[in-house]
């Protein structure tokens, strides 16, 4: 599965300053609003060490990492969800996404303008979730219209108007849906909606470099309002990891290092998504390339198969399987098989992170 994730956020919050540094595409940059206007997309590698531990086993040069699509899309302002600067064509880029990635203003700079005048991660994040429920509520209004019309001659619509009518009271008394959608079947019928507040969120807190790794004021404040929320928040410096990716990879680590962080702003957000989605990796492995593969967490062996080609899912008869970890300790296929831990799964086994697989199956 391809994740696709929307940088969003207001003007001037360091948005397409991330974007370049962790896709190394120079989107625009620029000190004034709306210098953004179509989305820019790049696909960036998942970076995962256990992949190169495996090919130095299976004697593989070649490596194919499972991809993450990011989108930089424009800033918005109060006003968006009535068309307030471009807002409606930028608010249709979100609905595309998996997740939004709200990149939050947390550093002062007198010479970068920010919208509302003064500094206050609070204010920013509620002009944007805002602006997303005002959209849902025009949306699922329209709709509203269109399900009781149909209500009448297909019956079966009526759990859609019962999800419907939920949705739009939560939104009039300014609570996003994603807080209020409780069972598996109301979460697939607002799918179907294609709602801004059902996507789950991660703020990433944009500081100046003197503030990593532990941030300052306004993280601790984008930290509650992420618990409250429910949802992931990193602390990055856009500044910073536009400078690491001007570093030659070799003096990346020590840069790093000499920050206090253990990893890139790149690194920590693609396994904040992940933990998001509840995404997880497993293994293909042998002499002609180690692939790894993006799952959900919780995924039989059949749909994980279907994540290589939908015949695999079709035809399955099993898996084989072994964890990474027995295949690096033990140091070949043929050892892990020995002892006794390389395992034939049936359709019923829940595929687990860090799994290497051989799939069989007949089409």
């Amino acid at each position: 599965m391809s994740l696709r994730c929307g940088i969003v956020g207001l003007p001037n919050v360091g948005k397409s300053t991330l974007f370049n540094a962790i896709t190394a595409k120079q989107a625009e940059a620029a000190n004034y609003p709306f210098c953004t206007i179509e989305p820019n997309v790049g696909t960036v590698f998942v970076p995962d060490d256990r992949m190169q531990q495996i090919a130095d086993v299976v004697k593989t040069p070649t490596l194919v990492p499972t991809t993450i699509e990011i989108v930089d899309i424009a800033g918005l302002v109060k006003g968006a969800s009535k068309g307030e600067g471009l807002g409606n064509q930028f608010l249709s880029h979100i609905r595309e996404v998996d997740a939004i990635v709200h990149v939050v203003r947390c550093f002062d700079d007198d010479n970068i303008i920010h919208v509302a005048g003064h500094i206050d991660p609070a204010d920013d994040i509620a002009t944007i979730e805002t602006e997303l429920m005002l959209a849902d509520l025009d949306s699922m209004e329209r709709r509203m219209d269109r399900l009781r019309k149909n209500v009448r001659k297909e019956k079966e619509l009526q759990h859609q108007v019962d999800v419907a009518e939920k949705i739009i009271s939560a939104l009039s008394d300014g609570t996003p849906v994603r807080k209020i959608l409780e069972t598996p079947e109301e979460r697939e019928i607002a799918r179907q909606f294609f709602l801004l507040s059902s996507k789950p969120i991660l703020f990433a807190a944009n500081v100046a470099e003197n503030d990593l790794p532990d941030g300052n004021m306004h993280t601790r404040k984008v930290a509650e309002i992420a618990a409250e929320h429910g949802a992931k928040m990193i602390i990055i410096s856009a500044k910073t990891e536009a400078e690491i990716a001007e570093l030659p990879e070799e003096e990346r680590p020590e840069f790093l290092e000499s920050l206090g962080l253990h990893s890139s702003g790149l690194d920590r957000l693609i396994k904040s998504a992940y933990e998001l989605l509840g995404l997880q990796t497993y293994f293909t492995a042998g002499e002609k390339e180690v692939h790894a593969w993006t799952i959900r967490k919780g995924a039989a062996a059949p749909e994980a198969a279907g994540a290589i080609h939908s015949d695999f899912e079709k035809g399955f008869i099993r898996a084989e399987v072994m964890h990474y970890r027995d295949l690096i300790e033990l140091g070949s296929e043929q050892k892990v098989k020995v002892a006794g831990k390389l395992r034939s799964e049936g359709k019923e086994y829940i595929v687990k992170d860090g799994d290497v697989i051989v799939f069989r199956f007949n089409v």
